[in-house]
């Protein structure tokens, strides 16, 4: 088998690779099976070994690596898409641009690592550590460059064994994606000709093993209490985002967050969260939208809202802002936060004259970009823990979602009707709960047509509401644990794996060039 596709040339080799990265796609969530993405990275390591033979090597290597990465991120992110239907009469006709421009830059970052892992090849077992430094700074960038996008990390591909996802509270998403790259990349180690090479493969198999059986000691014997007196209410109003912004609909939606937030059902929440985005217009340039909220609030209430706002300078210039509103009592406003992390072509335009200039704008539709803000913070909250607020996908970004003011929970908002019924909205919550376990923090979630969670600092979900489900989903706030190891020390345990798997392969090949 492992000379099949040593030995394959040409477009067979490509066709090969870009099938292999899709089927490896299915390791994500929702469906999880992760050994496609083990043996996917096994067959393009076996196909790197024939791009090393012959000439051209490198050109060759990042074809492969091109034609892997493709075929993944074109699964992986096929949901992308359905954002360009919401305004299809404006936006619909760069669906076949962005679907094949989009997998095609991620593509790029595995390319580059396979092109430069070949140029340091050797046939022995040392090929497999540099794949895996190489492949793995690959991810740490694609995280990083250009306000970065670390979707689908090969951690995630762990999404149905809760037990091996407690090792992020050690070694973080990237250092996880490390070990599982080297994992899937040993296996090609049992194909080798003419006699198999177990060592490596057995080492990680028994690695895995005891960091699932480390992991499921964890959960059984960790104790996770509740927050006294905080009764949360996460109202989840699935409101289609064709409608969100409607003028026919802004009295329906509104009257729908404040109904779904006072309904009676035996449960007295102290603490209220809406979506992303839930007011359907200015909220601090509409006084009765504010009475409402004084209203709701009360004397026991809190309100935690996402919703967009404005500002305007002496001369007119105006500013738009992503936001999350924290009021107090009787409407009092506590915190303001902005969201930092603001998404390309959606909440903001990147090289904007160009786009402009070939008819392209920004996904969102509103009067220029968003204005970023200053990055994570931490605020009190009447009657519960500080809070770290994160806005839609600022929650993907490991090791940037909290301040040096540690929280006792964060709040994750957003609006994943952006996403569709796809896999989007289930790989969105998933990253949302390996934030949990990276930080040892409870979440609550709320999502404006699912799937709203409260997750626990383990990553166990607590309660929740499924995608397009109309309601409110009351639950208490589960208490955080100790700062995990990777919350202290955080990507610097990752620098660290990488040094020890580049210092292994240099080592072994100035031992076997050495004279005898």
């Amino acid at each position: 088998m492992g000379e099949f596709f040593r030995t394959l040339q040409g477009w067979r080799r490509l066709l090969v690779a870009l099938v292999t990265g899709a089927l490896s796609a299915f390791a994500f969530a929702p469906f999880g099976i992760f050994p496609l993405f083990l043996l996917g990275v096994a067959v393009l390591v076996l196909l790197l070994d024939g791009a090393a033979m012959g000439p051209n090597p490198t050109r060759r290597a990042a074809a492969v690596g091109f034609a892997f990465g493709f075929g993944q991120f074109l699964i992986g992110l096929y949901w992308v898409g359905y954002a360009f239907t919401v305004d299809a009469a404006n936006h619909a006709w760069q669906i076949p641009f962005v679907e094949t421009l989009l997998p095609g830059i991620m593509a790029t970052y595995i390319a580059l690592a396979c092109a430069v892992a070949v140029r340091f090849w050797r046939n022995d077992a040392t090929r497999i550590l540099t794949f895996t430094v190489c492949y793995s700074i690959a991810e740490w960038l694609r995280g990083h460059m250009f306000t970065g996008f670390p979707w689908n990390l090969p951690a995630y591909s762990w999404s149905v064994s809760l037990p091996i996802m407690q090792s992020a509270s050690i070694f973080g998403a990237y250092g996880l994606s490390l070990l599982t790259v080297l994992f899937g990349a040993s296996l090609a180690e049992l194909f080798v000709k003419p006699r198999m090479r177990i060592s490596l493969p057995i080492s990680m198999l028994s690695l895995f093993i005891v960091m699932w059986i480390g992991g499921a000691f964890r959960l059984a014997s960790t104790h996770i209490a509740d927050v006294p007196g905080v009764r949360l209410r996460i109202v989840q109003p699935d409101i289609p985002e064709k409608e969100k912004f409607g003028r026919l609909y802004m009295e329906r939606n509104w009257r729908r967050l404040l109904m779904l937030s006072i309904r009676k059902n035996g449960w007295e929440p102290t603490h209220i969260i809406w979506p992303e985005s839930a007011p359907p217009f200015l909220l601090d340039h509409s006084p009765a939208a504010l009475d409402d909220i004084v209203f709701l609030t009360g004397t026991k209430s809190v309100l935690i809202a996402g919703a967009a706002r404005m500002t305007q300078a002496l001369d007119g210039d105006r500013q738009f802002y992503n936001s999350l509103y924290i009021f107090g009592h009787g409407g009092a406003l506590e915190a303001v936060y902005d969201k930092f992390h603001l998404v390309p072509f959606g909440e903001y335009l990147p090289l904007e004259d160009f786009f402009h200039s070939v008819g392209i704008d920004k996904v969102v539709n509103s009067p220029g970009g968003f204005t970023p803000g200053p990055g994570p913070r931490t605020f009190s909250v009447p009657g519960a823990p500080k809070v770290g607020p994160l806005i839609c996908y600022e929650v993907i970004f490991p090791g940037q979602v909290v301040s040096g003011d540690r929280p006792g929970w964060l709040v994750n908002v957003t609006n994943d009707s952006w996403f569709g019924n796809g896999a989007g909205p289930y790989q969105h919550f998933l990253m949302a709960r390996m934030r949990a376990i990276e930080e040892g923090l409870p979440i609550a979630r709320d999502a404006g047509t699912g799937i709203s969670a409260v997750i626990d600092p383990l990553g166990r979900v607590k309660a929740q509401l499924p995608l397009n489900q109309l309601g409110v989903l009351d639950a208490n706030l589960p208490a955080a644990i100790a700062p995990t190891f990777y919350s202290r020390f955080g990507n610097s345990v990752f620098a660290l794996m990488l040094l020890a798997a580049m210092v292994l392969p240099i080592f072994a090949a100035l031992r076997n060039d050495a004279p005898r």
